[in-house]
């Protein structure tokens, strides 16, 4: 802008100003600028880095030669606070280590773990003063940058960061931005396009002029700029004609040209190289350009017409645009020369990635060197997290590539970054191509696998299943197919499926060895396949062999949902099928046990990138555990990063979750809301299990609401639910409920059924809980005397059960309930005052409401007692603090849950006022009493 100033954006600059403010005091801040080039986004930029003392600010801008090189924007943003990295927790230093190139990447880098790596980095940077982040260009950011300044950018609540950015209007950019607060910038009105013209021109143009040019240029400060450069005094000043029509348009780029044909040959190949460079490294491109004849002084040329913008540090064009135009007025020759004169610096100085790139733009046809070069970039790239990146590199090393075999296989690889990436829609593409390309016999069943598990991921669970068995076919002994497949059948809700597979399973034609991981996932197949056949004697055997074999104690201690120790994807798989098989013999508590504990391997282990699945299982242990605050906190973690993933199947699964933890505390609204989106993506993806869930989710809002005709009809309908459309762990997992609604509505025949279900599925189960269910739903269907003896006989079995207080809560409740009918009001009011205070701490609002009413009729005053303190805290706030009361340190709990260190710093300071409490030791006792 002229003079230094900035001409008008009046309401720009009160938004920066807002944004400066909230970083200075402490809080996160984004603001996204968008528009057309020449709109002025850049000055906006620059203006709030000149505000923004004394906030460190931190710079980057995106190149287009650089877009396919992971983490190039991040190495720019993140050089001059580099030394902080060794204050962050070990796996998120680790990994920002490895991005940027200052350590060999850790094994099984994740883009997640890398992200929050990042904004931890930005927490501390910004600790003393706040801290701002610009960066220019955004549509240019390479994949793996971008994606890990969006992760941190959605998670800046309370670091004192700003994180600024300024993109044109694209489709990419407006789906990876459409959640960040934007500007959209339009040119300068009149009055404003006025005194820019004036500051920037030879003389003050005349009211009309300043209007005609303002109405041609649209306020576009770049074209007014370069207008007001072009015109003559006399024409500013409206004594001679303006020429019709303005110099505009092709405007703008049309005016670099002119410039750049008047500069000398020399420079102009200097200016080339450094289009092509993206970098402006001052050393490459003039070491580059010496390449091609080009003087030593022949930036000066370019200097003088102020198309360089001045800097030691780098050679920068002033305005992208010149870089484009600069690329357009050179000949495909004289770019092709470029990029190969770069390729030879970048060789010599050992940037073995910058030159794959290089020479890749430049082959013309198939060039096996140049496709194992970009291969070798995208390994690197994939080491440290950049899996977009690689893809990306990968899919270009598979068009140069002449053998069809290395062909087809890089082509799969690329499918596979391409997926772990969060880029599903290239991921497809690129395992079609492989696919049409493909001979090899094992490549086809990894292709076909991968087709499975996106599918399964994302898609059709049918017709994931479909694949798998399809791939078992042609190998019929590789487990892994079989156990895919089984997964998917389980999604599916497929219970014939599951059947034929542990048959299969059972026959392999070489058996693994016994206590292999292998021999444990068989004995899970043979096993769930010949239960669910109605084959106990064989099944239910193998399934026990198979829990046994298990590493740790199954009865997991009630904090193991947060906290664990060292484990891998392996182990996290292995207790993921020991809570399936525990819950098809019919022991929920044994199968949230399991489930926790995956979820504590995963977490601690910074397996992130599988966190949303695994998460699943955590949040219906914790759910089944009767924690559903925490259940919820965990669904709406793994939520965000399941959609951030683009696994929509695991996010129809936590949006099931969440509807059922709703039910319970009677949030209707909340409950409806998500039973919806979760069905919006389970229906058409016919996963049978989640449309279960969702289903059970409003049967169980119209039960506790008193609603019994529809809650009996919604949970009627699970039992003859179809695959696709229910599932048999659902109609096990509602059972009491189902009996609870059939009596409450009058159906004793529909009530006395289900037991009987119960009875048969529970028939091998060995734990407490399981017996407690089953004489709880027993009560529900016989005389008074006799169920009031099943209910103190439920009452028991979970007397020392710590994660059954709901279970038996609404077990006291039924007691309570008979109890009172049969006279026995003294009796009664001990177990309604229990069960109203349960349901209290749980904050399930309806049965709370049921239980009070119950106690006054019982002669009881039933005033409300004081509200739980642990119902005061946010989901954000109750993880942080389970996990600190379980003896994690700041920075592990930062590390576990993607956080800054400074971020679960502000929560507990928000945390102990409102439990009441001032330390550490306190805060073990409330939580894990």
């Amino acid at each position: 802008m002229p003079g230094g100033r900035l001409a008008g954006r009046a309401d720009e600059r009160a938004a920066l100003a807002e944004l400066l403010d909230g970083v200075r005091s402490g809080a996160g801040r984004v603001l996204v600028l968008r528009g057309e080039p020449g709109v002025g986004k850049s000055a906006l930029l620059r203006y709030a880095a000149e505000q923004a003392a004394p906030a460190t600010v931190l710079r980057a801008t995106g190149a287009e030669p650089e877009t396919g090189l992971a983490f190039a924007a991040l190495h720019q943003l993140l050089r001059p606070v580099a030394g902080l990295i060794d204050a962050l927790p070990g796996p998120q230093r680790d990994a920002v280590r490895g991005a940027l190139g200052l350590a060999a990447p850790p094994a099984a880098q994740d883009r997640f773990l890398v992200a929050a790596g990042v904004l931890s980095l930005l927490a501390e940077a910004g600790r003393q003063h706040g801290l701002l982040c610009v960066v220019d260009d955004f549509h240019w950011v390479d994949r793996a940058s971008a994606d890990a300044l969006l992760f941190a950018a959605r998670r800046l609540d309370t670091d004192g960061v700003g994180l600024l950015i300024a993109t044109r209007d694209t489709p990419d950019t407006r789906y990876a931005l459409r959640d960040l607060p934007e500007r959209r910038l339009t040119g300068l009105d009149v009055a404003d396009a006025a005194a820019a013209l004036a500051g920037w021109a030879a003389v003050e143009p005349s009211p009309r002029v300043a209007a005609l040019i303002a109405e041609a240029t649209d306020g576009n400060p770049l074209a007014l700029q370069e207008t007001a450069e072009l015109l003559t005094a006399g024409q500013l000043t409206g004594h001679e004609p303006l020429p019709d029509p303005l110099p505009l348009g092709e405007g703008v780029t049309a005016v670099y040209g002119g410039q750049l044909a008047a500069l000398p040959a020399g420079t102009r190949r200097v200016l080339l190289v450094t289009a092509l460079d993206g970098r402006g490294d001052p050393r490459v491109v003039l070491a580059a350009a010496a390449r091609l004849g080009a003087p030593e002084r022949a930036l000066e040329p370019a200097e003088a017409a102020g198309l360089l913008v001045d800097g030691p540090a780098a050679i920068t064009f002033r305005h992208p645009l010149i870089r484009s135009a600069v690329h357009a007025a050179a000949s495909p020759a004289d770019r092709r020369a470029a990029h190969e004169a770069l390729a030879a610096v970048l060789g010599a100085a050992g940037d073995a990635d910058r030159r794959a790139g290089h020479l890749a733009a430049v082959a013309i046809g198939p060039d096996e060197e140049i496709a194992a070069d970009l291969a070798a970039a995208a390994d690197r790239a994939r080491a440290r997290g950049g899996y977009a990146d690689a893809a990306d590199a990968l899919t270009r090393a598979a068009q140069l590539t002449p053998d069809p075999a290395a062909r087809a296989r890089r082509l799969t690889d690329a499918a596979v970054a391409a997926w772990l990436g969060g880029r599903p829609g290239q991921a497809h593409s690129a395992l079609a191509a492989a696919g049409e390309t493909a001979e090899d016999p094992g490549l086809l069943a990894e292709l076909a696998q991968l087709r499975g598990r996106f599918a399964l991921n994302s898609g059709d669970a049918a017709e994931a299943l479909r694949i798998f068995l399809a791939a078992a076919d042609q190998a019929p002994d590789r487990l892994q197919l079989l156990a895919d497949a089984a997964e998917a059948a389980s999604y599916v809700g497929d219970s014939d499926a599951t059947v034929r597979i542990g048959r299969r399973a059972e026959a392999l034609s070489e058996p693994p060895p016994p206590g292999s991981a292998d021999a444990f996932v068989r004995d899970v197949l043979a096993g769930s396949g010949a239960l669910q056949g109605g084959d106990p004697e064989r099944g239910v055997p193998l399934l026990r062999r198979a829990l046994a074999a298990v590493p740790g104690d199954t009865a997991v201690p009630d904090d193991a949902g947060d906290a664990g120790g060292a484990g891998d994807a392996g182990e996290a798989a292995t207790l993921l099928w020991a809570a399936a098989a525990a819950s098809l013999l019919g022991e929920g508590d044994a199968a949230a046990a399991y489930g926790a504990r995956a979820g504590a391997v995963a977490r601690v282990s910074g397996m992130a990138g599988t966190l949303p699945v695994v998460l699943e299982n955590a949040a219906t242990a914790e759910r089944m555990n009767s924690r559903f605050a925490l259940s919820t906190a965990l669904s709406t973690e793994g939520l965000a990063l399941a959609r951030e993933a683009g696994i929509s199947n695991s996010a129809a699964a936590h949006l099931a979750n969440l509807a059922v933890c709703a039910a319970v505390r009677g949030e209707e609204d909340v409950c409806h809301t998500h039973a919806r989106q979760a069905l919006a993506i389970a229906i058409p993806h016919r996963l049978g299990l989640r449309v279960g869930v969702a289903s059970y989710a409003l049967g169980v809002l119209d039960l506790g609401l008193g609603r019994f005709a529809q809650a009996h009809e919604r949970l009627a309908a699970l039992v003859d639910a179809g695959p696709g459309a229910g599932h048999p762990v659902v109609v096990w997992g509602s059972v009491a409920d189902r009996v609870e609604a059939a009596v409450a509505a009058g159906d004793e025949a529909a009530a006395r059924t289900a037991v009987a279900f119960l009875e048969r599925w529970s028939a091998h189960a060995a734990s407490a809980r399981s017996r407690a269910l089953l004489a709880r739903c027993r009560a529900l269907v016989a005389e008074d005397d006799k169920a009031v003896s099943l209910l103190y006989e439920a009452l028991g079995h979970l007397a020392v059960d710590s994660g059954a207080a709901y279970d038996r809560a609404r077990t006291a409740l039924l007691l309570g309930e008979r109890l009172r009918r049969a006279r026995r009001v003294g009796e009664a009011r001990g177990h309604l005052r229990q069960a109203m205070e349960v349901f209290q701490r749980l904050a399930a609002e309806p049965w709370e409401r049921r239980a009070r009413g119950e106690l006054r009729a019982a002669g009881e005053s039933a005033d409300r007692p004081a509200p739980d303190a642990l119902a005061a805290l946010t989901p954000q706030e109750l993880r942080i603090a389970r996990l600190v009361a379980q003896g994690a340190a700041n920075r592990e709990v930062a590390a576990q849950l993607f956080l800054s260190p400074r971020t679960v710093e502000y929560h507990l300071y928000k945390v102990y006022p409102k439990l009441g409490i001032s330390s550490r030791a306190e805060l073990t006792r409330l939580l894990l009493q």
